[in-house]
């Protein structure tokens, strides 16, 4: 009932219920519009006026869209184009000198024009720059995604001016505008309060600067709540839900709302609308430690952000309950921003209940990994924290700054010259013993490595080639060959333009097609979607690591696509699906369940594929987000290891681990990385132990619906497991079937690798031929000793099977019985064929 109060409020809030904005001055242009285009239920009502009048030249066609279908599209019905550049001048008078800051926004979406056109606006690419007291690039190279996007700016202002907008196209392409938005903003909206720094680079001194720098709005949240549109909104913004952006597992966060009305003590509701302080999510403390949550875990939202770049923060509270309504209780809790603390033991509690309070933080987005915002548990408090609203605002440096910068860049690199030149000398000898290498793959480029060049855009991700010379342009991305990239028509073709019938799965990425190329190639095509939870770089990282390594149990790309907006991966197509959904998924519904010989011969080609990963490559490569859904089966139920989005590079040599902002599926995450944030090897062997669980006991990791005991299954397997009954957790399909020995082996396997600790559990080398072992009792019915170990064997063997007493822990060879597979060395003897398996007369 609450939810669906808060869903009318924000739906059919009435405009009298909020106070008008009304700006000393504003400029709405629908561009390319014959007439004016009213939306009278914005607060205050507002009217686009045609835009001729404000054009500096004359000779920008007005393009007009083939279809508008919809009462908001009548702005988007029109739109100003050209294969040249072209600008708007709006000229204003504040008398009260009362603008610190304008608000600019720009509306692009692009449409099938209604007569034809010398200018395409469905694949414009250009920039857009600012000039008012100062120069501003505020986008380049931008492509708008083809759904439509709404940019959103704030510029430094001064008392009067004559403010230019200028759209430049890139060679041999078009540049184009639907709608302008100009305004000045509330005094109150911008560096009217203290600015926390946090991070690395807190203390850089480019931070005095940032109010003299635009900003770009990436993301905004109604933290808890509905989306909040710009009617309901006093200065026409729209706030979107926070769910797709929640990490971490279900039940860690519970909604808090309140009807009683916001109290604004020091500002007013133009920071932000009553209906984001209205709806909260805190964290849930009565779920911690219950086996669904792990005690005091953070609830924690992650944005993908342009490494290295600057970023304004900002969080809105508000505290429901009054300060005096629970004698000595308090709540406080920390905050984090940018995968550091931002404020310790933070109490939110005002004088008056319902009073709302916000905290802007300085944060540079981590050069590896997303930026994240956490509220957690302090040690000084029980209580849960919460969050009501999040804004997060990209800085935007003027040019003639970026341009004193260069000239200190070249002034320092004009006198270290002269030391580098002496020290060339000393690298010769380096550059010699590099080149004996060259015959050796490239290595994986780290997570840390130069930014990529592609960037990203807010409110959807825009994939676009970088156009600047010496940025960006040895990127990983670089050593990808040019013949992997699949044009999208080509992709449009082959899925029937994405045909919800040829949908064969969602993920975190996005959503997954069958198809066929034009050579008959039957393929998976993995397309992004705009909320999705992952992005650039974890597209990056998949392309990177599939066009390296090549083995029979690691899917192969055949491609990617990155036109349009468009983040796009192409894989070969695995006919049987995951493996979950031969366990207990919905593709399992009337299909005879797996047998216990091939959930084995599964289990051991993931093993495979994981080991070659870990061992069989020229550097070490941690999957990161091993499950049951990232196992796929093919023909004859081969299994191969997907989606290497998370994929990193492991510790170099010397090293025992690395330090990573955590990742990963809830469930399956490795807790002693979970709380060290220290990511190793032994990471995937946690992950594949809960996988082997699943595998005995086909249901889900991580069950709500059950008793308390049973929601985690690795908990509740390893319990049942160390009692001696695994009749009461395997799956009852297979019991008649499974010889003993081979399940009591597997068990054991998958136990030892869920130890609390790393260097508790097995290499996966050491798991790959416990499995084969397994599937050689399977095959023989070897009897045994129930409590023998699988390296001391008696006389019980039939004569045809080979017995190693003893293992070494490594060799210097390795061969495969794979001629797809590449020989390597120096990678134990996992994959030895007289090592690692015991070889029957009957064979496999």
């Amino acid at each position: 009932m609450a939810v669906l109060v808060l869903l009318l409020l924000a739906t059919f809030l009435p405009s009298t219920a909020l106070a008008a904005f009304s700006p000393a001055f504003s400029f709405f242009l629908a561009c390319g519009a014959g007439s004016t285009v009213t939306f009278p239920r914005d607060n205050p009502a507002r009217t686009f006026t045609p835009d001729d009048r404000y054009l500096t030249t004359k000779s920008v066609a007005a393009v007009t869209n083939a279809s508008p279908n919809s009462a908001a599209s009548r702005l988007y019905a029109a739109a100003r184009a050209s294969s040249s550049a072209f600008s708007y001048r709006l000229s204003f008078s504040d008398s009260a000198g009362q603008a610190a800051f304008l608000v600019l926004r720009l509306h692009f979406f692009p449409f099938s024009p209604a007569s034809p056109s010398t200018v395409s606006i469905s694949s414009a690419r250009f920039a857009v720059s600012v000039r008012l007291q100062d120069a501003y690039t505020v986008l380049s190279s931008f492509s708008p995604p083809s759904a439509g996007v709404v940019k959103e700016f704030f510029v430094p202002a001064g008392a009067s001016g004559e403010f230019r907008v200028t759209f430049t196209p890139d060679a041999g392409s078009a540049a184009f505008v639907n709608a302008v938005e100009l305004f000045p903003a509330p005094a109150e909206l911008l560096w009217n309060g203290s600015v926390t720094p946090v991070g690395a680079g807190a203390a850089a001194p480019d931070k005095a600067a940032w109010p003299k720098d635009a900003l770009e709005t990436v993301y905004r949240l109604n933290v808890g709540g509905p989306e909040v549109t710009k009617e309901n909104d006093t200065l026409w913004r729209t706030w979107l839900p926070d769910d797709p952006f929640l990490f971490g597992p279900a039940g860690a966060s519970m909604l808090q709302n309140t009807t009683t009305a916001i109290v604004y003590a020091t500002y007013t509701r133009e920071l932000a609308p009553d209906v984001v302080y209205k709806t909260q999510r805190a964290a849930n403390v009565s779920a911690a430690g219950l086996g669904a949550v792990p005690p005091r875990f953070n609830v924690t939202w992650t944005f993908s952000a342009e490494p290295g770049s600057n970023y304004l923060v900002r969080l809105h509270f508000c505290d429901y309950e009054p300060p005096s309504s629970v004698v000595g209780v308090v709540i406080v809790f920390n905050v984090f921003v940018a995968q550091a603390i931002g404020t310790q033991d933070f109490t939110p509690t005002q004088t008056q209940a319902n009073t709302a309070l916000y905290m802007d933080y300085e944060a540079t987005a981590p050069i590896s990994g997303n930026l994240t915002v956490s509220i957690g548990m302090s040690a000084k408090s029980s209580q849960g924290g919460f969050l009501n609203g999040l804004e997060i605002m990209k800085v935007r440096p003027s040019e003639s700054r970026g341009s004193s910068r260069r000239v200190l860049i070249i002034a320092l690199s004009t006198v270290l010259g002269a030391s580098v030149l002496a020290a060339a000398a000393l690298c010769l000898f380096f550059v010699v013993r590099r080149k004996r290498r060259m015959a050796r793959p490239a290595p994986l480029e780290k997570e840390s490595s130069k930014p990529l060049p592609w960037s990203q855009e807010s409110f959807g991700w825009v994939l676009e080639p970088s156009s600047r010379s010496g940025e960006g342009t040895t990127g990983a991305m670089q050593r990808v060959s040019t013949q992997l990239h699949i044009p999208l028509e080509e992709l449009r073709s082959a899925t029937d333009n994405f045909h919800e019938r040829n949908l064969i799965g969602v993920g975190g990425f996005g959503n997954v097609y069958r198809g066929a190329l034009r050579d008959g190639t039957r393929v998976a095509v993995k397309r992004a979607t705009r909320a999705s939870r992952q992005g650039l770089p974890e597209f990056q990282t998949e392309i990177v690591v599939l066009s390296r390594i090549r083995h029979r149990h690691l899917v192969s790309l055949i491609g990617y696509c990155n036109e349009q907006a468009e983040m796009i991966l192409v894989y070969e197509y695995m006919e049987k699906g995951t493996l979950r959904s031969h366990l207990y998924g919905p593709d399992s519904d009337g299909e005879a369940p797996l047998s216990w010989k091939q959930r084995l011969e599964v289990c051991i080609g993931a093993a495979r594929g994981l080991h070659y990963l870990h061992t069989g490559y020229s550097e070490n490569i941690i999957h990161r987000d091993v499950k049951s859904t990232n196992i796929l089966l093919g023909d004859g139920f081969i299994a191969k290891v997907a989606d290497f989005g998370l994929s990193r590079i492991g510790p170099s040599f010397g090293e025992t681990h690395v330090s990573t902002a955590v990742k990963g599926s809830f469930g399956y995450l490795d807790p002693e990385y979970f709380k060290t944030q220290q990511l190793t090897d032994r990471s995937d062997v946690y992950s594949f132990g809960v996988v082997l669980f699943e595998v005995l006991c086909a249901r889900p990791v991580i069950d709500q619906a059950l008793e308390r005991d049973q929601i985690n299954l690795a908990e509740w397997a390893v319990g049942w497991q160390r009692r001696g009954q695994l009749d009461r957790i395997a799956d009852p399909r297979i019991l008649g079937e499974v010889n003993e020995n081979s399940l009591r082996k597997f068990a054991e396997t998958a136990e030892r690798c869920l130890a609390d600790y790393g260097l508790e559990r097995p290499s996966m080398g050491d798991v790959l031929w416990n499995l084969e072992y397994c599937l050689q009792l399977q095959e023989t019915h070897v009897r045994r000793d129930a409590f023998e170990d699988s390296g001391a064997v008696g006389a019980q063997f039939p004569e045809d099977v080979v017995v190693p007493r003893w293992v070494p822990l490594s060799t210097s060879f390795m061969t495969t019985d794979d001629p797809d597979d590449t020989v390597v060395t120096d990678v134990g003897v996992a994959n030895s064929k007289v090592f690692s398996q015991l070889s029957s007369g009957e064979g496999r």
